[in-house]
């Protein structure tokens, strides 16, 4: 009785496991399916983080403050508050002045990348909010955290935030944890960059590695066979045989990525001295500052607090709508990616870019 109870038991775990491999499956494949398609059926949620700020300030005064205290502060906020009513009134009546009395903004994006800096999506589309409504007095808040990623993703990215910089809106990269290698590529667009004082900036660098298999397949005389139109349609390979002139043709492909990593760092941010920070090395904010790497140190969130008096924070996000089975996808990807990251961890020069 007890080995038919165990065999029923050893048959449900074996169910239940192939009933959640089939669903992360599903969930991988709708997100593939999403990425191959368009991007019309998200959406743009814009919040006022003021309000936010303001009812974190209220739950601690409503335990620290006494009775007068409180009843002098709200005396003075509702003063405040008719004086700022009566100057938007004589604004309101002056039509060309409407514009200019507004009060400064401060846009708030995040961008969380990952290693294919699928994040590039939401950002072309927050971007594209921000700008028909920002004027020269607003400002941008990006929130960046990445440890690089694919050449080409990255690059979109910076070029995404290039269009608020040809627009005149002033943009300021914030960095809390990581910008490096493609995140330090789209951080250094920036007009102003802030950095914790423990942030790692920098690696500036490229780097490229591949397994290959061809001794093992040749010692169980597998063949691969792999036919191209022009001389370097392919130089390594995961099966063939990687000659010398492969490895030359794709070091210096690496090569050029890299001088042109380095002419944009040179471009967008003249006051770093490139040959001494384009080694691949990575730095923490304290001697990123002494590199010119950033030009100060401080979290994204001293930065808001400091803005919260005079201008409003509105925080502007792309939201895509997804299924159960995306969400679940999207669970199990960034696991994976995790468990890569974990890898990779204890070498620096893992990265893509």
């Amino acid at each position: 009785m007890d080995f038919l109870l165990d065999i029923g038991s050893f048959l449900l775990q074996a169910l239940i496991l192939l009933a959640v491999f089939l669903v992360a499956v599903a969930g991988v494949v709708a997100i593939s399916q999403r990425k191959r398609g368009s991007a019309d059926d998200g959406f743009i949620e814009a919040r006022l983080l003021n309000e936010r700020y303001e009812a974190h300030q209220e739950s601690v005064r409503a335990v620290t403050e006494d009775e007068a205290d409180a009843k002098a502060r709200e005396k003075a906020k509702k003063k405040a508050k008719k004086v700022e009513e009566k100057a938007r009134k004589r604004a309101s009546k002056m039509a060309d002045m409407a514009q200019a009395e507004h009060r400064p903004r401060v846009f708030v994006i995040d961008f969380d990348g990952d290693m294919q800096a699928s994040a590039v999506a939401q950002l072309r589309e927050e971007v594209s909010a921000i700008l028909p409504v920002a004027s020269e007095k607003d400002e941008v808040l990006v929130r960046l955290e990445s440890g690089g990623g694919v050449v080409h993703g990255y690059g979109l990215a910076a070029s995404q935030l290039l269009r608020l910089k040809e627009a005149d809106v002033k943009l300021t990269v914030s960095v809390d944890k990581v910008a490096a290698s493609g995140g330090y590529m789209m951080a250094c667009v920036a007009d102003e960059i802030i950095a914790a004082p423990f942030a790692i900036l920098g690696s500036i660098g490229v780097v490229a590695q591949l397994p290959n298999f061809h001794r093992l397949l040749k010692k169980n005389d597998i063949d691969v066979e792999m036919h191209t139109a022009g001389e370097f349609k392919r130089t390594l390979t995961f099966f063939g045989e990687n000659t010398d002139k492969a490895r030359e043709k794709f070091q210096a492909d690496l090569d050029d990525v890299h001088i042109l990593f380095k002419e944009f760092v040179s471009a967008n941010r003249p006051i770093v001295a490139i040959d001494q920070v384009s080694t691949g090395e990575y730095w923490f904010g304290q001697r990123a500052l002494d590199l010119q790497l950033t030009d100060r140190l401080s979290t994204s969130d001293a930065f808001l607090q400091s803005r919260v008096e005079h201008s409003d924070l509105i925080e502007v996000r792309y939201r895509v709508k997804r299924g159960w089975q995306e969400r679940l996808g999207v669970a199990a990807e960034v696991a994976v990616e995790r468990g890569f990251r974990r890898l990779l961890r204890s070498e620096q020069d893992q990265r893509f870019l």
